[in-house]
């Protein structure tokens, strides 16, 4: 048998090895079936949610420690509440599982979320949120760092506000 068959043989017996070992690692990995969650899953335990949410808010870690990197959050916010501005230190992925919400991010138009929109929050990103739903909204939020929620300020709405309680001086030289 010529010396290149024999070491493509060998490659392809390496190969299989190697393919069939990882099989049986991940599947010793695998002992149970990963945690699989619905919004309205009587297995999820919903607490409270922390300061700056609105009363009546309520919280469900899906995965993960909310101290630490990489957990996933339902977070239901009742029908038509408005959630404050804030930013948070983490990036999040955001799905609207149900309801319809409203997003504003600081100086730009409002975004308008409807059931099954995914939506990318830039960490640091000042924010402010409404649920415009009779029912309550639900969101899945994957955070990439702890969990936080820093209250801050709109800076855009400062002038604007203040615009609108400044007295017209009549202008010069025309109507």
């Amino acid at each position: 048998m010529p010396i290149h068959r024999v070491a493509a043989s060998a490659a392809l017996f390496v190969g299989s090895l190697l393919a069939a070992s990882a099989a049986v690692a991940q599947a010793d990995a695998l002992k149970e079936l990963p945690p699989t969650w619905a919004a309205g899953d009587s297995r999820l335990k919903w607490g409270g949610c922390p300061e700056g949410l609105p009363k009546g808010c309520q919280l469900a870690v899906l995965n993960g420690d909310p101290a630490k990197p990489g957990a996933d959050v339902f977070l239901k916010l009742p029908a038509k509440s408005k959630v404050a501005s804030h930013k948070h230190t983490s990036a999040e992925r955001i799905v609207l599982v149900e309801g319809e919400l409203s997003l504003t991010y600081d100086g730009l138009k409002p975004l308008a979320l409807k059931r099954g929109t995914y939506h990318y929050g830039p960490a640091g990103a000042v924010h402010e949120a409404s649920c415009l739903s009779a029912q309550p909204c639900v969101l899945f939020i994957s955070f990439e760092k702890p969990v936080d929620l820093i209250p801050t300020p709109m800076a855009a709405a400062a002038p604007a506000k203040a615009a609108m309680t400044e007295e017209k001086k009549p202008k010069k030289g025309g109507c």
